[in-house]
């Protein structure tokens, strides 16, 4: 058994998983060559990023490993405040009247999200039908059947269904989606596939010319140099459409609004394609270490790439969706009365009252997640509250 991929990253400093993870990785490293060899020699860079985070048993997100939280790879807002769910179930409570009171949460995680925001309903007496969860992973389901076992009102599904009226909530699930990589060369975009070099490490090289509905995502993309490499997103892309196309369908069922809230890292398209960004944006992350090689250890680390928030919504626009707002994490969450939570929570007690503060500032504070994470909000028949759109930046988009 090959215990460690011979990448450069091995130079890095980062903790050496157990052995029973090293042979979970290596069994992982066989079906994806097993597939490279069964396709001629080459897989595309997206369906090596499908099986490193989903393949049955093994992928990063459908294996046994704890992935959030100060024991995994990294933190997300919900694991790091229960503010965070709070105030989303106070802005979904000024929803309802126009919605239907159902959640529909995917990438769901822990369940950390829908325990906090089940937990503010029953708090705050808001009246809630279904939260549902979309979830793939059987192992992730187990954990969030786990935590949110005393509310009647959770409801896993396997598939996004035909039709939804209601709020749909997605907490950086965009950034997980399988991207594509394409390269520019001096005869124009190829894009890159994965393939076996003679030590039989994974390797990207250019192969075939990159199909012009990935290219047409990058603004003026004709004007790059040769080598430079960054990222396309067919799948969130297709994913939106699919959402559109979900609440559209329960819009026209029975006439209630329909809205999507999205939070993630990312940019608009003419942040993300600069000339400055010669590598893209596609980052992973082992035992809370960030690194760029994303062939060391498949499966035992999680693999990202920053969104394009102007691919999103015009692929929502295209579906017949609304764009209500976009916005900073930090000017959304405060406009949304987080800080009137925190302050529930006494200041002469500081025992309780310091950790929730420290919190609240990391996810709003801009050198921390307030300016880097972004949300954008889709909808279909609905109004936002005003006090939402006071940070709008529809315009950058």
């Amino acid at each position: 058994m090959r215990l460690l991929n011979p990448t450069p990253n091995n130079k890095l400093s980062l903790p050496v998983p157990s052995a029973d993870a090293q042979a979970a990785s290596e069994a992982l490293r066989q079906v994806i060559c097993a597939e490279i060899a069964a396709n001629a020699g080459a897989i595309s860079f997206a369906r090596y990023m499908e099986l490193a985070l989903y393949a049955p048993q093994l992928g990063y997100y459908s294996g046994g490993a704890i992935k959030l939280g100060k024991d995994g790879d990294f933190t997300t807002s919900p694991e790091m405040s229960a503010l965070f769910g709070a105030t989303l179930a106070r802005v979904c409570a000024k929803l309802f009247p126009q919605t239907s009171a159902n959640i529909m949460e995917f990438g769901a995680g822990s369940g950390r999200l829908a325990f906090d925001f089940l937990t503010e309903c029953q708090t705050s007496g808001i009246a809630l039908e279904r939260y549902f969860i979309v979830e793939l992973s059987g192992e992730l389901r187990a954990r969030q059947e786990e935590l949110l076992k005393d509310f009647p009102q959770v409801l896993w599904l396997q598939t996004m269904p035909g039709a939804f009226s209601g709020v749909v909530l997605g907490n950086e699930v965009l950034d997980a989606m399988p991207v594509a990589l394409v390269q520019k060369t001096g005869q124009g975009w190829s894009e890159l596939d994965v393939v076996l070099d003679a030590q039989g490490d994974f390797v990207s090289q250019a192969s075939r010319q990159a199909a012009a509905q990935l290219v047409a995502q990058i603004p003026d993309a004709e004007n790059f140099a040769p080598g430079y490499t960054t990222e396309v997103h067919a799948v969130a892309i297709g994913f939106m459409h699919s959402v559109a196309q979900m609440l559209q369908a329960g819009h026209s069922q029975n006439g209630k609004a329909g809205l999507a809230i999205w939070f993630d890292y990312g940019f608009p398209a003419h942040e993300y394609y600069l000339d400055q960004r010669i590598q893209g944006t596609l980052m992973c992350h082992y035992r809370h270490h960030a690194h760029p090689d994303p062939f060391y250890l498949p499966g035992l680390q999680d693999i990202t790439a920053h969104v394009d928030f102007t691919a999103i919504a015009r692929a929502a626009l295209e579906s017949g969706l609304e764009l209500l707002a976009y916005t900073s994490q930090a000017g959304f969450l405060l406009e949304a009365g987080i800080g009137e939570i925190l302050l529930r929570t006494p200041v002469e007690d500081p025992q309780r009252y310091l950790p929730a503060a420290n919190a609240l500032q990391k996810l709003v504070s801009p050198a921390e997640m307030g300016e880097l994470f972004k949300v954008l909000v889709l909808g279909c028949g609905a109004q936002l509250p005003a006090e939402l759109q006071r940070h709008d930046r529809r315009h950058r988009l």
